[in-house]
Parts: structure tokens; C-alpha cells; sequence
């Protein structure tokens, strides 16, 4: 499946957003930017018709990356980043309050 994400964001708020080719509808995961190397991401929503497709897992992975590539920490008060941060210790380096 051909997810693309992009990132739009104005001031400190932004968003990732998952879409699908051929699909109207799309995923998200949003955040705060505290300073310039820390977010804080508060929510990961995705369209009852595109559950069970890997976008919020796609969306956490893509976070991730963008973390270590431009040197910022991520603050997990999202409740699906938070449970898939703990179950991912390899991700210490970039998620607030993940033991390795």
C-alpha cells in the first residue's frame, strides 16, 4: 500500500497527514511545537474506512524518522504514540520517557 505523508505546519501547531493513493479521506497525527527541538504530539486520528491499513503506525515511524533527521524530541501525550513508544525502546533516543 502507497501511504504519502506530508507535513503542514503554521507557527508552533502542525500535522503529519497519511493519505492513500485514491482514497478521499486521510490520516493524521498532531503536534505543538514547544521550542526548537521538542514537540509534543497529541494526537493520532485515522477515518473508520481507512483502519486496519498501517497509517497510524505509518505516521509513528515517519515521526520518528523526522526526529532523528532534524534533531528534535518528541513528547508523547498521544495515547497511541505513548503505547507504541513503549513498545519500541529503540526509539529512546527521540521519545521523551522511553526506556531503552
Amino acid at each position: 500500500m502507497d501511504i504519502q505523508i506530508s507535513l503542514e505546519e503554521t507557527g508552533s501547531k502542525g500535522r503529519y497527514v497519511a493519505r492513500i493513493a485514491g482514497q478521499q479521506a486521510e490520516g493524521e497525527m498532531t503536534f505543538s511545537r514547544i521550542s526548537p527541538t521538542r514537540i509534543i504530539v497529541d494526537h493520532t486520528g485515522v477515518p473508520d474506512e481507512l483502519r486496519g491499513m498501517g497509517i497510524a503506525q505509518a505516521l509513528a515511524l515517519h515521526v520518528v524518522a523526522e526526529a532523528r533527521a532534524n534533531g528534535f524530541i518528541i513528547v508523547p501525550l498521544c495515547p497511541f504514540l505513548k503505547t507504541q513508544a513503549d513498545k519500541h525502546p529503540d526509539w529512546a533516543d527521540v521519545i521523551e520517557g522511553v526506556k531503552a
